[in-house]
């Protein structure tokens, strides 16, 4: 466990320096030039020409834009633009130009006519940010973008930035590492938690594994969708892409999974229902994603297709689990609260964007979603951690009550031994007790000698002792009551009171009585003054001076009689504690244990329970109960 509570530790560390990442604001520096207006032209050839884009007889067909305008419209039949801006003049030592949010799924860049910058894609990410190195004879020259893509949409949503290139280059570096650091992150917990099955029990299998593919699902959606990983790993890119498809195929049934570990099958079923459904359409997913490989019109459908089961998946299946949310935290459900915080913020955000990203007929970029991941998945993780804890607790107790068992059951093997040995024997060995007890007595009242009948009486004293241990066999034996009847709790603790108060007041001690009225136990009223007066007595012979013993009674639960005995003598250590009811285990220097012993077989034949409390130096509590009789 404290393995466990160490890498939570870290898990929060870690999340959190991921968070203040990404609420970091960078900023360009004071050097920086901005280019705030460009120009537009559609391009219907398949051959670009730079020739032909730069010189005048194209002036006309080039539309002006500036930074606060959407995206233009791309007409039918048209998949390239060109995009042109002029360089301000500069006087840098090593200047550069940032592009970014510059879509298009291939582009090349000609600064005059000279071709500085290519990139082609195989597959539709539109995503470019760029960072140019510039010379200084560069200044004032006209930049030309070749644009080319298709989707729906082309062209540049931020202003291009001029400045000193490491500036630049740490502006560029902020802005995009943080997506790659936010996804490695969350792709390093998942494989973290996953090594956490070596040192878990199987119980715990379902809902650490659905988590970790959920988290693992959401690390692969970020770095898909990070330009910085495209831009560095070009060659693998188009499995980066497809990175996304395969993440958000494996998120709602893996997320409705881990709902369904922790919060059960829900009411009709519902939450076993959407994820067996949401199982399906995963699968048949990634299968038509590797049919759509095969030709360009299945690749265009399964884009189209999966666009929309995609968001109706995260908008209805978000809304359901917000719902059944509700209805856990109405139903005053810890977890329900602590996941429905993290929820609530990840699902309010991602159903926002999803219906802004449609509102604007796609033509929007989700990256706010991002920051309601931090708080979901730390839910999810205390969630897990909480239950696993509670679960540790749980075993912890069963072990204890195990012990206990193990205790009582050896303690009644032994009782069981004894009781045999006392039946067997007690009866054979009283009679020959008796006898010599009557001849001591007659020799005693015959002798003339003082130190004879001395010792004539320590021997009767001695064998009425060992009468009494006889007894004390016989009783532990056969506790059976001869006779039993409904008991008046308070009447017979005060008969016992009158009895042991005066034994009290000679050790120094007084006692209290605190007694409720109508408590009736079934019983007999000898055996139960017998067992209540040993408890009593144990706890005189333990006080020291102004020692202090209550005894109180009353009813719990409105069917159990309960009678507390507490003093506040010399008290006892753990392992005494356990030996109390052993066989010849007393703490007197005469005692045999037996008292003990035969108080407990009292209370167990009357259905009863007792157990001991205590604290060296502080005192013991004793705390016997009965079940309520009726009159």
């Amino acid at each position: 466990m404290k393995a466990i509570h160490r890498f939570l530790t870290l898990l929060v560390l870690v999340l959190s320096t991921a968070s203040l990442g990404l609420a970091t604001t960078s900023h360009a520096g004071s050097n920086t030039t901005t280019i705030s207006d460009w120009e537009m032209m559609w391009e219907e050839g398949l051959t670009p020409s730079i020739e032909d884009t730069a010189s005048k007889r194209n002036a006309g067909q080039w539309q002006s834009f500036t930074f606060e305008d959407s995206l233009p419209v791309k007409p039918e039949d048209i998949q390239s633009a060109w995009l042109r801006f002029q360089l301000p003049e500069y006087d840098l030592a090593r200047p550069a130009v940032l592009i970014t949010k510059l879509t298009a799924k291939d582009v090349m860049i000609y600064i005059g006519q000279k071709l500085v910058y290519e990139s082609h894609r195989n597959y539709p990410f539109n995503k470019n940010e760029i960072l140019l190195s510039l010379s200084e004879a560069e200044s004032n020259e006209m930049v030309y973008i070749y644009l080319q893509t298709d989707s729906d949409w082309l062209g540049l949503k931020k202003q291009p930035l001029v400045g000193e290139e490491q500036t630049l280059s740490k502006a560029f570096m902020k802005k995009e590492v943080y997506d790659v650091i936010l996804g490695a992150v969350l792709l390093f917990v998942s494989l973290a938690l996953l090594l956490c099955f070596i040192f878990l029990n199987k119980t715990y299998l379902n809902g650490l594994s659905s988590l970790c593919i959920v988290i693992l699902s959401i690390s692969l959606m970020i770095l898909s969708l990070a330009p910085y990983v495209h831009t560095m790993y070009s060659e693998y890119g188009r499995v980066i892409y497809y990175m996304f498809d395969i993440g958000s195929c494996l998120l709602m049934p893996s997320l409705f999974f881990f709902f369904e570990s922790i919060f059960g099958k829900g009411p009709w079923r519902i939450i076993t229902r959407f994820r067996k459904l949401q199982v399906v359409v995963s699968a048949v997913s990634i299968v038509c994603l590797f049919l759509s490989f095969s030709s360009s019109e299945l690749g265009s459908l399964y884009t189209s297709v999966t666009i929309v089961t995609f968001g109706l998946t995260v908008i209805f299946g978000n809304g359901l689990l917000f719902v059944l949310l509700i209805r856990f935290c109405l139903q005053k459900n810890k977890e329900a609260l602590i996941i429905t915080t993290g929820f609530g913020i990840f699902a309010a955000i991602g159903i926002a964007e999803v219906i802004w990203y449609f509102i604007n007929d796609m033509n929007y970029e989700m990256i706010y979603w991002k920051w309601g991941i931090l708080s979901f998945i730390v839910s999810l993780v205390f969630i897990l951690a909480r239950r696993i804890i509670q679960n540790y607790d749980q075993v912890v107790k069963y072990s204890k009550q195990l012990e206990v068992f193990n205790n009582e059951l050896q303690r009644s093997e032994k009782m069981e031994i004894i009781s045999q040995l006392a039946a067997s024997v007690a009866h054979e060995v009283r009679n020959p007790l008796q006898v010599t007890r009557g001849f001591l007595q007659i020799l005693g009242e015959s002798t003339r000698s003082e130190k004879e009948k001395g010792f004539m009486g320590l021997a009767i004293e001695e064998l009425d002792r060992a009468s009494e241990i006889i007894t004390d066999f016989l009783m532990f034996a056969k506790p059976q009551h001869e006779q039993t009847t409904i008991l008046d709790v308070a009447e017979e603790i005060q008969k016992i009171e009158a009895i042991l108060v005066p034994m009290a007041n000679m050790q120094g001690g007084v006692i209290e009585v605190d007694l409720a009225s109508d408590l009736y136990v079934q019983g007999n009223s000898s055996k139960f003054k017998q067992a209540l007066i040993n408890i009593i007595k144990n706890s005189i012979e333990a006080l020291n001076k102004d020692g202090i013993i209550t005894i109180r009674a009353y009813i719990k639960d409105t069917d159990t009689v309960v009678i507390c005995v507490k003093d506040n003598g010399e008290g006892m250590n753990e392992i005494e504690l356990k030996k109390l009811g052993e066989p010849y285990y007393s703490k007197k220097t005469k005692g045999t244990g037996l008292g003990l012993m035969v108080t407990f077989r009292i209370i167990e034949v009357m259905k009863g329970t007792i157990v001991f409390t205590s604290e060296k130096g502080i005192g013991t509590e004793s705390l016997i109960q009965f079940p309520l009789a009726k009159k």
